[in-house]
C-alpha cells in the first residue's frame, strides 16, 4: 500500500515536470515568433513596440512561478502537509466507502 501512494506521487511529479518542459518550450517558440513579428513590423525602431517586452515579462514572471511550485516546494505546502491531506483524503474516502456497506 506504501509503494502505490510512492509510486503515485512520483508519477505525479513526473507528470508535473514535463507540464512544466512544455510550458517552457511553448514559451521559448511563442516569443521567437513574437520576436520575429516585432522586428519585422518595427525594423528601424527597436524599442517602439513595448507590447513585446511587456508580455515577455508577464509570461516569464508566470513560468518562473510554475517552475518554483514544480522544483521547489513551499513550507506551507511541504512534505508534511502533503502527508496531512492524503491521510485525510483517505481517510475520507474509507468514510464514505464505509456508508453505502
Amino acid at each position: 500500500m506504501r509503494e502505490d501512494i510512492q509510486y503515485y506521487k512520483a508519477k505525479k511529479r513526473v507528470e508535473h515536470i514535463k507540464k512544466f518542459f512544455g510550458h517552457l518550450t511553448s514559451f521559448v517558440v511563442i516569443n521567437l515568433a513574437l520576436y520575429v513579428i516585432n522586428i519585422i513590423t518595427y525594423p528601424n525602431d527597436f524599442w517602439f513596440d513595448y507590447w513585446f517586452y511587456w508580455q515577455l515579462l508577464i509570461w516569464g514572471v508566470g513560468l518562473a512561478i510554475h517552475g518554483i511550485v514544480v522544483f521547489y516546494s513551499f513550507p506551507v505546502f511541504g512534505r508534511a502537509w502533503e502527508e496531512r491531506k492524503i491521510q485525510q483524503f483517505m481517510q475520507e474516502e474509507e468514510q464514505q466507502n464505509n456508508k453505502f456497506e
